[in-house]
């Protein structure tokens, strides 16, 4: 059995979710000020462009993941997947800013649907690749160095943002969509002639397969198994359901804010060009370093008071906006404590999940938990948006506030899935969102 992670394959694999971070982070940046600059969308018909990649998500995702499982080609289940939908998604994905200086909505619209689509086409069998060449007890620390590489991904799209996107209304954004693409065919194409997936996968099977079916599979087949078949206690349920709605609030005021940002601090803050990046360029390397503390914080007080203070430092964050009117170097302090506190609630909130699904279907539960996420996702860039427009663009903080402060009290509710998670022995353990 293999004891040590294979860094150096486990970084080559994660060139996929550094590609589509990088997309996302442009996309939710970018693709609103197109809409509202260039088309002249009011906020609601913008916010629901913006929540068209999360309905997408909830169709494409199952599907494309589930084909992946069935195909058996020369370069691998996953692998066929991730080259062709990245070459459809760059390859649409550049006509967008044509579309936007030759100002042809048709065209924008129709290129944008399809850049959609290929990215739901890859993204799926592109998280698998990692679980299919990883041993199970090693999957930890490699999910922390793909977390990793997905965050270097949106750090490097936030520096093209704030380098290539000029001054002035209508900005020329081909140079940034080529910087982008550029990275995602270099980072794929790397993937490509680095893992040959096929031989990995058998290499793996060859190495793990007597090991690993002894234990854990005679465990699996005995008392586990009947288990797995029990359903939730009453108040396990109760909490999972306080836990869920939790879920679907936090997403539901951060993502108004991720989603509207660029377009808030340009109506409000008066600032030009891609100077908003720097907020979000400050939120996530302030994330990364901070799971390194939040990790030992966890391990001290607990999930559930980790998520709690998280929610409490985040709403604070929003009121304190509320009162700014232009942009000054303290904002970037709150935008680094609200990665923080995001980083703190992503980190705790889907283990207190594993742990009160424990001996039922975790997998129904995984499916569960980003059901109600991507849900709060598409509704919230909607309800956001309709405020901004028939209100005023002021109602953006309050409404992130509001959101949060209704997470904390759902939070209080929530009674199970507190394990205090182990002290990790790596300190890349620290990134890991998932286990």
């Amino acid at each position: 059995m293999e004891n040590k992670l294979n860094y150096k394959r486990t970084f080559f694999i994660g060139l996929a979710f550094l590609s589509i971070s990088a997309f996302w982070q442009m996309y939710d940046n970018i693709v609103p000020l197109i809409l509202q600059n260039t088309f002249g969308m009011k906020e609601t018909v913008t916010g629901t462009v913006m929540a068209m990649d999360n309905v997408l998500a909830l169709i494409l995702l199952p599907v494309f993941g589930t084909l992946s499982d069935k195909v058996d080609t020369k370069l691998g289940k996953r692998m066929p997947f991730i080259v062709c939908g990245t070459v459809l998604a760059v390859s649409f994905m550049l006509l967008l800013p044509t579309a936007d200086k030759a100002g042809n909505l048709t065209l924008f619209v129709a290129a944008l649907f399809l850049t959609l689509i290929s990215m739901g086409l890859y993204r799926s069998p592109a998280v698998a690749l990692m679980p299919d060449l990883t041993p199970n007890h090693l999957r930890s620390r490699a999910n922390a160095v793909i977390n990793l590489m997905g965050a270097v991904g949106g750090v490097y799209s936030l520096i093209m943002i704030k380098l290539l996107v000029g001054k002035g209304k209508c900005p020329d954004y081909l140079p940034l969509f080529c910087s982008v693409a550029a990275l995602m065919v270099i980072a794929v194409g790397t993937l490509v002639i680095t893992i040959r997936e096929n031989k990995l996968k058998k290499e793996l099977l060859e190495v793990i397969g007597a090991n690993e079916v002894s234990k854990e599979s005679a465990m699996a087949e005995g008392e586990d198994k009947k288990e797995t078949q029990a359903p939730l206690p009453k108040e396990v349920k109760r909490s999972m359901m306080f836990l869920l709605a939790s879920i679907f609030l936090w997403f539901t005021a951060y993502n108004a804010v991720t989603t509207a940002f660029s377009r808030y601090t340009k109506v409000v803050w008066k600032l030009e060009g891609g100077g908003f990046a720097n907020c979000l360029l400050v939120a996530t390397v302030a994330a990364i370093i901070g799971y390194i503390p939040i990790g030992h914080i966890a391990s001290k007080i607990g999930r559930k008071k980790t998520i709690m203070g998280g929610i409490i430092v985040m709403a604070s964050c929003y009121g304190a906006a509320i009162f700014v009117d232009e942009y000054t170097a303290l904002i970037n302090i709150a935008f680094a404590l609200i990665g923080m506190a995001w980083a703190a609630i992503g980190v705790n909130s889907y283990p207190m999940i594993v742990a009160m699904s424990k001996g039922c279907d975790i997998g129904k539960f995984t499916g569960t938990y980003y059901t109600f996420s991507m849900s709060a996702q598409i509704l919230t860039p909607i309800l956001s948006g309709a405020l901004l427009e028939n209100i005023s663009y002021r109602t953006l903080f309050p409404y992130a506030l509001v959101f949060s402060l209704l997470a904390l009290l759902t939070m209080t509710q929530v009674r199970h899935g507190d394990v205090k998670p182990v002290k990790t022995k790596s300190v890349l353990e620290n990134f890991n969102v998932e286990d």
